[in-house]
């Protein structure tokens, strides 16, 4: 893998059914509301969105992401912007809810993203870790209230 590659992967589980983790992976719009690091999300067409991501370093990442998959196990987005590639989530029922599997693999594209990951890969890759730990959070605390 070449420094501008990246592939992360996260497991977490919910307590929720598969289903009522599937409509909340759906509504891409609502993620501000339960993904801190989501700031906002603008609807580009029936399979389209432009997502704007900030974690703890002070830029904000502006991905254009193409609906691939919306299958109730499988949910899967091609990414364009300062990086290309994909992400996806895999659903499976557990006996306390839904095993969530993330998956993404992108390369950067972006000169000043293809420098900064020569540069300060492990820090882009701690910044990544903390937005899916904001993720895991908030789509805990999401789903236990919309389930009440």
């Amino acid at each position: 893998m070449s420094a501008v590659d990246y592939a992360f992967s996260h497991t977490s589980e919910v307590a929720a059914s598969p289903e009522q983790v599937h409509a909340v992976l759906l509504d891409l719009e609502r993620y501000v509301d339960w993904w801190p690091q989501v700031r906002a999300v603008a609807s580009a067409g029936p399979d389209d969105a432009v997502v704007v991501c900030r974690s703890r370093l002070p830029y904000d990442l502006e991905l254009h992401l193409h609906a691939v998959s919306r299958d109730p196990g499988h949910l899967r987005v091609e990414i364009d912007g300062p990086i290309r590639g994909h992400a996806a989530w895999t659903l499976s029922r557990t006996h306390n809810g839904t095993r969530l599997e993330f998956e993404q693999r992108v390369h950067a594209v972006d000169r000043k993203f293809v420098l900064a990951s020569y540069l300060i890969k492990p820090v882009l890759r701690w910044n990544h870790a903390v937005m899916m730990r904001g993720a895991d959070e908030g789509l805990r605390d999401y789903v236990r209230t919309a389930t009440r």
